[in-house]
């Protein structure tokens, strides 16, 4: 690469730096020049479908909700390995079908290992317990 070529090539990367630059500037500075500025008694409340809000909007969620939420994205991804699969499956021929068939009982293996662990559980362990223990008869 001559020297020219490569001046030229880091003239037209600095263009493209700065033209990303200005369009971020000018995206960010244009709703300050065009947007209003009307206030109002109610323009800092936050608003909620027309509802007043009552309380904090800092809610405290059990850790289940999110390892719930994160299994989810996991079974979800390995879904979407087993349809690029399901695309593929007459190009992959059997070595495809036992790959997947492993990779299926591995994905099985793990739900069954967090179920019972108790990870899917939504209720709380006294709850549980008791639920399982029967009543004692009145006589």
């Amino acid at each position: 690469m001559s020297p020219v070529d490569a001046m030229a090539h880091n003239w037209s990367f600095a263009i493209y730096i700065f033209g990303v630059v200005f369009i971020c500037i000018f995206m960010l500075a244009i709703p300050v020049w065009l947007g209003g500025r009307a206030t109002g008694r109610a323009t800092n409340e936050p608003f909620e479908s027309g509802i007043v809000p009552a309380g904090g909007a800092r809610l405290r969620f059990s850790a289940k909700f999110y390892l719930i939420a994160m299994f989810f994205v996991i079974f979800d991804i390995e879904a979407l390995f087993l349809y690029a699969w399901a695309v593929s499956v007459r190009e992959s021929g059997w070595a495809g079908f036992i790959e997947a068939f492993v990779f299926i009982f591995v994905l099985l293996a793990g739900l069954v290992y967090i179920w019972k662990l108790g990870a899917l559980d939504w209720t709380a362990k006294d709850a549980r317990r008791r639920k399982q223990k029967p009543r004692q008869q009145l006589s």
